[in-house]
């Protein structure tokens, strides 16, 4: 309840951006659809210095306790070998010691002009998992507050014209998500609409480890296997 409450100042801050508390259109060929607020920079700010004040609280309240270590330390281990074969990315492999970020390895959006280090933890448990993502919370308030620094000035949106066609080949471009590598493919055959497009999210990569991790434990630890691949079911069903 602590982070929801958290995350309601987050939501506050893109509504006011894009019109949406929880599903976002707002990026566009060419750029976004609409410049964002004079109050935007500074309210970001705001919020990263107040959320470096409540990760102690986090640490002392969660990370520490006594009964939160005892469901997740040796629960769900996952060897590298394995989370490469189902192909895991995200904060799912870097639970099991791979120090692996999109951002990283293939820059986009201007990360390669932000410093920032990349969570990473090799016992490979269901705690360890839970630490990156935790860490993550730190390593997203340094990208923001360089990301809002540089911040230009001028249009929000190239002309495009609205009709696009793509030209005749296959193209696939790859972004850090949350919960791991989103992948987009595009084939086309040269006419007005692409021959096949295939979106490639975590989840379901993700869920398919279930059945390696659950073998051998208690039926109450599924909860916390469960929970450390940070599952999206409608993600998933797609």
């Amino acid at each position: 309840m602590y982070a929801f409450d958290d995350r309601e100042r987050i939501l506050d801050i893109l509504q006011d951006v894009t019109g949406s508390r929880l599903t976002y259109s707002y990026f566009t060929f060419g750029g976004v659809y609409g410049d964002v607020p004079e109050t935007f920079a500074a309210r970001c700010l705001e919020f990263t210095k107040y959320l470096r004040t409540r990760l102690p609280m986090y640490k002392d309240l969660v990370t520490d306790n006594v009964i939160l270590r005892g469901r997740c330390e040796g629960i769900g281990d996952l060897p590298v070998d394995i989370a490469r074969r189902y192909g895991a990315t995200g904060p799912v492999l870097r639970g099991s010691g791979i120090a692996t970020d999109t951002r990283k390895a293939e820059p986009y959006g201007g990360y390669d002009r932000y410093e920032f280090r990349i969570p990473v933890y090799t016992e490979c448990d269901a705690m360890a998992r839970y630490m990156v993502r935790l860490d993550e919370l730190e390593t997203s308030c340094d990208i923001i507050d360089q990301a809002v620094a540089s911040l230009p000035e001028g249009p929000f949106q190239a002309k495009v014209g609205k009709t696009l066609k793509p030209p005749k080949g296959e193209a696939c471009f790859a972004v850090e998500g949350a919960r791991g590598k989103i992948l987009v493919t595009v084939r086309s055959d040269g006419g007005p609409k692409p021959y096949r497009v295939k979106l490639r999210a975590p989840g379901f990569s993700n869920m398919s480890l279930f059945c390696e991790l659950a073998r051998g434990t208690l039926l109450a630890d599924a909860v916390s296997i469960l929970g450390s691949l940070d599952l999206v079911i409608p993600e998933i069903d797609r």
